[in-house]
Formats: C-alpha cells, sequence, structure tokens
C-alpha cells in the first residue's frame, strides 16, 4: 500500500511539472491578448495541457520557436 502511495505522489508531480507551465504561458497568453472567455475556459478546465497546447499553437498560432525563446530570455 506505501508503494501505491509513493507511485501516485510521484505521478502527481509529474502531471503537475507537465502542466503548469503550459497553463501559466496560456493563461499570460489569454490575458495579454484579453480573450476573457479563452482565459476563464483554461484557469477552470483541466485537460492535462492538452487545451493550452492547443489554444498556443492553434488559437494564438505560436511556434514552438517562441516557445523555447521564451525558456532561453531571462525573466
Amino acid at each position: 500500500m506505501e508503494l501505491l502511495n509513493s507511485n501516485i505522489i510521484l505521478a502527481i508531480g509529474i502531471v503537475s511539472l507537465w502542466v503548469i507551465p503550459w497553463k501559466g504561458y496560456a493563461l499570460w497568453v489569454a490575458s495579454q491578448r484579453r480573450d476573457k472567455k479563452w482565459f476563464l475556459v483554461l484557469l477552470v478546465v483541466n485537460t492535462f495541457a492538452l487545451l493550452e497546447i492547443v489554444y498556443l499553437f492553434y488559437i494564438v498560432k505560436k511556434t514552438p520557436k517562441d516557445i523555447v525563446n521564451l525558456f532561453k530570455t531571462k525573466l
């Protein structure tokens, strides 16, 4: 049982490390573009970052290079 709990905690950690940056960046882009409806949908709906990726690449038309450059710049 303890091993199962450890695996669940590990899985939640890995999923969180994947979801949080995508959600944060998508929310930031939606707020900068004043997309109130998209901001609310992205904030409320949890799709393990799939909706955020669709928003960034297909709605906003960001490129993978834009995402890489975001992490290369100093915040």
